[in-house]
């Protein structure tokens, strides 16, 4: 045997479990037959390259002491959504950091070995310490065995699909660069271990590693002559078996621990005893077994011929159960004594320089949901299979049937309806619940067999009931019983199948046992094996327990997890769910021109409104009709859209049961909210077929004496796009004509079309009209035609040559206006020129280079001569007015460069206004001539915000949050009554309306009792927050207000509410969540109001106010906040008990009715069903948060106590009065609404267009009116007309 020198690395004992080292020195041979040296060097250099490859990673642990100096650390972003919660098998993945596959494979081994989790959980914080010293100097913390049990107890308690290793990988002082890194999991598997021996050292854990994996071989040398046995012992913490040329573990293990090596002829051994050259037989044997049994798999080997690596994929077999006996050197325990269990199988995916791992791993503790979902939907027991069907209808005997197959009788009742469904092929509420009701109930009626637990979610057979039903299948219908019991009977001829998992990082699905033999062969095959001995058993209070042995800190840790997952999950549902809504209130809009339109404002006729799109047609038509406090008749929805000519009414929405997204409706939709038939009188026309459209029509003008002049005027009109060609007639009062449309198409100048006289009959849209085209009418008894059958303009003696120029400076010695004559190529300077000189005006004249066409004009146009300089191509000709309410005649101009900021724009509005101070900001109004979204963006460039020439810019005072920011108005909310120790600020009511102003507001108008009548806000001021900061900062900083003169003592005690209508609106919840999450949006409001203790709110939980009504008087005493837990539902069942626990009454004799302050009216709340009509078969659900409660947060709840009062009345003396004046108030309506149907609406519709006088300037702006009056008035002054028009940006005047 040649003598090699071999150098052993720092950690020699891990070395000397791949390499068995003689005595000598000498590197001995492998257990088993193939002698290969070059093996032997191979698996020294995978050994020595592991521990370069990993290098110290684990070396923060040997100390035992933390040392967090932060090198390598990644930078963490924050996650928008909570993560996802566990998926059907109820157990938890681990992610990927990038290169962990490896890592996440092991641990989760090591997690479900519940032998060595529990040993790790029994370390307490005494010994290990504690993670929060771990930044102190000194402290001696144990991070790795901390991090571990946090990560084994994520793993069984938090509700995550996946949990994350960036703790336990900072606590090894990876960077991002190791997490990225894919490595060995076989010496990570040692590495690892040995890290958790050395930071065990000292506690009561310190052997963990060496009582559940060490073992210990036996080498032994026997001489031919003396029979002298030398031996020598070594320990193993996983055994390595070789892959190549073996067909299987059994046939490894069989040539490294029973095979003898014979010492013979030339390989002579040299006995000490004979001290000569012998003959000699060597052989090794395992002395001691552990428990836990580990065996790594040399797949990886190296071809010395090519001078590469490869991986071996040939088949290799291995048993789930596997007998150690014959490999043991003592052999006369019991067989028991010798058996072992698969229970782990890492699985590597590639080659062998890189791949992808991932673990099969047996569910011992049955922690996980073992069920197939492809086999949830198909039957393993054919109806027609069973004799006696009688049985099968009787749904007792069923399931007493499943649960005999169950281990303990005890099965979740969620898993009883599909285990139900699997074995008879139809589900319990197809087959059943007609008849019987819902399975908790069937439960519940036949308690004497069934016991359902206290939370019912498990139910199990009583022992007198199972043993008689056991007897009553045998004898009645064994058939059935043997064949629902079959399937699991036969698998494995076990009594109960065991359940297999494959963990694939975050994925974890449910495998069978025969998909282990995939693992055989192939690129994608085992890689390491996990044995546990058979006689292990485990406890029955451990089986499906997840919180078995989890320290007491590591449960309430994971339960406060748990509770803050879910109410950020349904914070998320909610929002990801919610909806904003512009309600349009038909009372508030008029119909004329062919539009809708606002009759006072767009802000006060328009309603924005937050909506769940999951909920239904219906309970927004009830959210709407609470909202809305005096609509009378019926209520109809309808989806509207805003066109050039108005709001349109586009399609009425029908089908109260379907949900919103159902419909299609989408966020920022315009609902037009009326009674279906008319708005002001006036029957609407509704669809897309008759959509508005905004033509601008030219026709000759008529003299007062009736005759056709040569002026040509242009005016908007609004025809349905479904109407005739034709009615254009009607509408200017033309007998007949001739119509012709401008074809824009055409290149080369303006064309147009005439329409022959048979296609008159056709629509606007089918001639290819649309908002802004143009439509020329040309009497028929106007011999001189202005336009050639071409389309062409044309000279002739009785062209238009003439263009009309109004003095817009007109001074009491000047001259109104003036005709000039011109041709299309006159420049528009020379008309100046003739203008000044025919009025008189004396000014500096500058040349405009622009002809008539190239300006855009038409002969017979009225032009207006206005002092001031033109704009240039670069500028921009902007009106602007002081503050929302821009009365005619108020507007000023300004010319500025379109490359101006938006603040140096604001400061040159300021001058021209004489104001001063920075607390001004600039919006742009909107075509409905509000104030639209303010210009947050000062240092942008009014080009870049799309600032065009003739836009109007409104200067409102108040200076504009940040971007990012949000300035709210807080309001103190005081509700009136017994609030103890909190201070009553009624005596500032009398305040200026500023810093401590109240709002007596009616939030509840005829509230039940006095104390409730009305509810005060005080108002304390405005916070500038940041969109990202918290509910709970913004708390925090409302408490610093100075106008607060409470003393509280956390933000906890407050609670949050926006305001809505001066009263409090939507509760906000969740103490953590950010104000971004709310949709606050820019106007919100938010009232905060005190608590006498601290409040967090779970996503299930509903704040109402409940009063008890005081026997023999119409009044209630003061209110009780009541949180009732709506987890399992909206019931008025469960809301009557948690009621009657509140007043310590019996359920049955109490009554309770919700309060709709609105309507002064109760609605008394019990167990109802809703009638269903023959098509509607569907019954709808007791819920509590649907038509027609639609219960919220803050709502007022009464309570009668039938023991001292059994009337059915709830009301009070105000709900009597308030109902009184709201007749009187609906009364009024209907009178002011008949006036209003016999005045006839008149208005005035005229465009205006603003000319650019070229790139050169001029002291004179040239503009071009045209004026329509549909009531024949006056055309209006250029000042008044700034409110009055329709503004343009072309002169085919198409709408903004």
């Amino acid at each position: 045997m040649k003598k090699i020198q071999v150098l052993l690395p720092p950690k020699p004992r891990l070395l000397k479990e791949q390499l068995k080292i003689s005595q000598g020195g000498d590197v001995g041979k492998f257990c088993f037959k193939n002698k290969d040296i070059y093996i032997t060097c191979h698996i020294f250099l995978r050994v020595v390259f592991s521990f370069t490859m990993f290098g110290d990673l684990f070396e923060e642990d040997y100390s035992s002491v933390s040392n967090n100096n932060g090198k390598g650390k990644r930078l963490k972003t924050k996650a928008l959504e909570p993560p996802a919660p566990r998926e059907f098998t109820n157990l938890s993945g681990i992610r990927n950091q990038g290169g962990t596959c490896y890592l996440n494979s092991l641990l989760q081994t090591l997690h479900f070995t519940p032998e060595f989790r529990e040993a790790l959980f029994s370390l307490g914080l005494e010994e290990l310490g504690s993670l929060e010293d771990k930044d102190k100097p000194d402290a001696k913390v144990r991070i790795i065995p901390l991090q571990l049990q946090r990560l084994f107890a994520q793993l069984l308690l938090l509700d995550q699909k996946a949990v994350s290793t960036a703790d336990l990988t900072d606590s090894f002082g990876w960077t991002s660069d190791e997490e990225m890194r894919q490595h060995d999991v076989q010496e990570l598997n040692r590495i690892l271990f040995s890290a958790l021996e050395t930071s065990l050292v000292g506690t009561s854990g310190h052997d963990l590693i060496n009582r559940l994996y060490h073992g210990t071989i036996v080498n032994q040398i026997v001489c031919k002559e003396c029979k002298n046995v030398s031996e020598k012992q070594e320990d193993f913490l996983d055994l390595t078996v070789a892959v190549k040329n073996v067909s299987g573990l059994e046939d490894a293990l069989w040539n490294m621990y029973v095979e003898e090596e014979v010492f013979d002829c030339d390989n002579l051994y040299h006995c000490g005893n004979c001290d000569r050259l012998v003959k000699a037989a060597k052989s090794a044997k395992l002395r001691k077994l552990p428990p836990f049994l580990t065996i790594s798999l040399l797949r990886f080997n190296f071809d010395f011929v090519k001078c590469e690596r490869y991986k071996e994929t040939s088949c290799y077999t291995f048993p789930l159960r596997i007998n150690l006996k014959p490999f043991c050197e003592q052999s006369e325990l019991d067989d028991l004594e010798y058996m072992y269990d698969l229970f782990s199988v890492i699985i590597h995916k590639g080659g062998c320089y890189g791949g992808h791992y991932h673990v099969y791993i047996k569910d011992v503790d049955h922690l996980g949901n073992w069920q197939f979902q492809e086999d949830k939907s198909k039957p393993d027991v054919n109806l027609e299979d069973i004799q006696n069907k009688e049985e099968v209808d009787d749904p007792l005997m069923i399931l007493k049937a499943i649960l005999l197959q169950e281990e303990s009788n005890l099965i979740p009742v969620d898993q009883l309806g599909q285990k139900l469904l699997k074995k008879i092929g139809i589900s319990w509420n197809k087959k059943y619940r007609k008849q019987y009701g819902p399975l908790r109930k069937f439960l519940q009626v036949h308690s004497q067999i069934f016991l359902l637990s206290s939370d019912e979610s498990t139910v199990r057979l009583l022992k007198d009931s199972s043993l008689q039903a056991e007897s009553d299948i045998q004898r009645n219908d064994q058939r059935l019983f043997k064949t629902l019991t079959s399937e699991s009977l036969t698998l494995n001829d076990r009594p109960s199948c065991p359940h297999w998992f494959d963990i694939n990082d975050s994925t974890v699905q449910p495998i069978k046992e025969k998909d282990i033999e995939q693992q055989f062969q192939g690129k994608e095959s085992a890689y390491m094996l996990f044995y546990r001995k058979s006689q292990l058993q485990r406890p029955p209070e451990a089986r499906a327990n997840p919180r078995y042995k989890v320290p007491c800190h590591l449960l309430s840790e994971m339960d406060a997890a748990n509770i803050e997952l879910q109410i950020k999950r349904a914070e998320c549902d909610s929002t990801n769910n919610t909806i904003e809504l512009h309600l349009h209130l038909g009372p508030h809009y008029h119909f004329f021109n062919g539009a809708l339109h606002p009759v006072v404002s767009q802000t006060e006729s328009m309603w924005d409104l937050t909506f769940d799109k999951r909920k239904t047609l219906g309970d927004l038509r009830q959210s709407i009709f609470q909202l809305l406090e005096f609509w009378e008749g019926d209520m109809v929805l309808s989806v509207a859209k805003f066109v050039p000519a108005g709001l349109h009414v586009c399609q009425t929405l029908n089908g109260d049961d379907l949900a919103l997204c159902e419909i299609e409706i989408t966020d920022g939709e315009d609902i037009f909210v009326w009674n279906g038939v008319e708005v002001g009188g006036i029957q609407i026309p509704t669809g897309s077929d008759c959509e508005p459209l905004l033509l601008n029509v030219l026709h000759v003008a008529t003299s007062s004496e009736g005759e056709e002049c040569q002026q040509l005027i242009e005016s908007p009109h609004v025809f349905p796009s479904n109407a005739e060609i034709g009615t254009v007639f009607t509408a200017l009062a033309i007998p007949e004509g001739v119509i012709l449309i401008n074809n824009t198409e055409s290149r080369g100048g303006e064309s147009w079309i005439t329409i022959p006289k048979e296609d008159l009959k056709k629509t606007f849209r089918e001639q290819g009209l649309r908002n802004g085209s143009s439509v020329l009418i040309q009497g028929s008894n106007n011999g001189n035609s202005l336009l050639t059958k071409q389309g062409k303009w044309i000279d002739t003696v009785n062209e238009i040559n003439w263009l009309q120029v109004r003095n817009l400076s007109q001074l009491e010695s000047e001259e109104e206006q003036v005709k000039i004559s011109a041709t299309l190529n006159t420049v528009v300077f020379d008309i100046r020129i003739k203008a000044i000189k025919e009025l008189k005006l004396l000014k500096e004249l500058v040349p405009d280079r622009c002809t008539l066409k190239e300006a855009g004009l038409k002969m017979g146009s009225s032009l207006g001569l206005c002092p001031g300089k033109a704009p240039t191509s670069s500028q921009l000709f902007l009106f602007f007015a002081l503050g929302s309410d821009v009365h005619p005649g108020t507007e000023m101009e300004i010319i500025v460069e379109e490359t101006i900021s938006v603040r140096d724009c604001l400061k040159i509005m300021l001058d021209k206004c004489g104001l001063t101070g920075e607390t001004w900001h600039l919006r742009k109004m909107d075509w409905c001539f509000e104030a639209g979204e303010p210009l947050c963006e000062e240092d942008a460039k009014l080009k870049e915000l799309m600032i065009c020439s003739g836009d109007t810019l409104l200067l409102i005072e108040g200076k504009l949050p940040p971007l990012g920011f949000l300035t709210v108005p807080i309001w103190w909310y005081q509700p009136q009554g017994p609030l103890h120790h909190w201070k009553d600020h009624q005596d500032q009511t009398n305040c200026t309306l500023s810093q401590g102003s109240v709002w007596k507001a009616s939030s509840t108008p005829g509230a039940p009792s006095d104390a409730h009548a009305e509810v005060s806000l005080w108002y304390l001021g405005d916070l500038e927050i940041s969109e990202d900061a918290t509910l709970g900062e913004l708390k925090s900083q409302a408490m610093t207000l100075p106008s607060l003169e409470f003393s509280i003592p956390s933000p906890a005690f407050l609670r949050a509410w926006t305001v809505e209508n001066k009263r409090p609106g939507r509760l906000l919840r969740g103490h953590q969540q950010q104000l971004k999450e709310y949709k606050l949006g820019k106007r919100t409001e938010i009232c905060l109001e005190p608590l006498q203790k601290e409040e967090n709110l779970g996503p299930w939980d509903v704040l109402l106010r409940t009063q008890m009504r005081l026997p023999g008087k119409r009044a209630y005493g003061p209110p009780v906040d009541v949180l009732w837990d709506t987890a399992r539902g909206w019931t008025a069942s469960s809301l009557r008990q948690r009621v009657a626990d509140v007043y310590s009454l019996p359920v049955e004799k109490i009554e309770i009715a919700k309060y709709f302050p609105d309507k002064f009216a109760w609605l008394p709340v019990s167990s109802w069903s809703q009638q269903t009509t023959k098509r509607k078969k569907k019954k709808k659900q007791d819920n509590l948060q649907g038509a027609p409660y639609y219960l919220k947060d803050g709502d007022t709840i009464g309570v009668k106590n039938l023991l001292v009062e059994d009337d059915d009345d709830f009301s009070t003396v105000q709900d009597d009065i308030g109902r009184e004046k709201l007749k009187e108030v609906a009364l009024g309506k209907r009178k002011r609404r008949r006036q209003n149907r016999r005045q006839k609406p008149s208005s005035r519709l005229c465009v205006r267009h603003e000319l650019r006088a070229g790139r050169y300037g001029s002291s004179c702006v040239l503009r071009s009116w045209t004026l329509a009056s549909a009531s024949g008035s006056p055309a209006p002054t250029p000042s008044q007309e700034t409110q009055a028009t329709l503004q343009s940006a072309q002169w085919a005047g198409t709408m903004p």
